[in-house]
């Protein structure tokens, strides 16, 4: 088990959100933390500490206002540490190589393949011809529905027909290096881990998963290794000490061993 950093950029900056209150409309979200320095100062720093595999997420839609100053954040991290970071957020086969020649080692894509509520494999084939599937990291991000968990998409604000399952998850790791997935009824409330995703995400684990979501104590890393069989990375977001939280990443690490 590996801890795996992220960088959440909205509204052109670094933050940290309730995943389940971002709205496109308006650009609104409710924020635990809101950094005074850039998406590269965090790229630098995970550097420095010897992490690699994370993921910088653009939080506004193409169409925002906002997302050029956004993307101009994810772009000058990504050029700071080059082959460290994912980047996701908007991310189609048309603009994926563009991220990749920054410098990320891999594009995260959710909404470009999911569409109507069903996979795209037009969508999904026409990626994987562009990038190539070891490019290409899938976020599976969901939502409690019915006893289920469906995938969403648009940032976590349109639910799917797809269920997170040993099915799902076989078929799409077809076009994939990795998968990520935000359990994003618990993102950013700090209140514990999503149980059954991480069961799910362990009993499975044929390719590298990292799983977010809910993460606030040491307690929660040691319970998500064993729910996940040791299986499945981790991402910690609003419970850092760097994003206003108590937890050091040193100890986090440790904790993942």
């Amino acid at each position: 088990m590996n801890f795996r950093p992220c960088i959440d950029i909205h509204n052109g900056k670094v933050k940290q959100i309730v995943g389940s209150s971002l709205k496109d409309q308006g650009d609104v979200a409710r924020e635990n933390f809101v950094a005074t320095k850039d998406a590269a100062f965090y790229a630098n720093m995970y550097k420095a500490l010897g992490l690699s595999g994370g993921h910088i997420i653009l939080l506004n839609p193409v169409d925002s206002p906002f997302y050029e100053v956004t993307k101009k954040q994810a772009i000058e991290a990504l050029g700071a540490t080059p082959g460290l970071l994912q980047v996701g957020g908007g991310i189609t086969a048309d603009n994926a190589a563009e991220f990749l020649e920054a410098g990320a080692s891999h594009v995260i894509v959710t909404s470009y393949v999911f569409k109507n509520g069903k996979i795209n494999f037009t969508n999904l084939k026409k990626l994987v011809k562009v990038v190539g599937k070891e490019h290409i990291v899938l976020d599976l991000s969901c939502k409690a529905q019915d006893n289920k968990f469906f995938i969403v998409t648009d940032r976590w604000q349109k639910m799917t027909d797809v269920d997170l399952s040993a099915e799902t998850l076989d078929t799409l790791s077809e076009y994939c290096d990795e998968i990520l997935v935000h359990a994003a009824d618990v993102e950013g409330k700090q209140n514990g881990i999503e149980e059954n995703v991480a069961a799910i995400l362990g009993d499975w684990a044929k390719l590298p998963i990292t799983y977010a979501g809910g993460v606030h104590s040491i307690s929660d890393i040691k319970q998500l290794k064993k729910l996940g069989k040791n299986n499945i990375d981790v991402t910690v977001g609003s419970a850092l000490e760097i994003f206003g939280g108590s937890l050091k990443i040193e100890d986090i690490v440790k904790a993942c061993l």
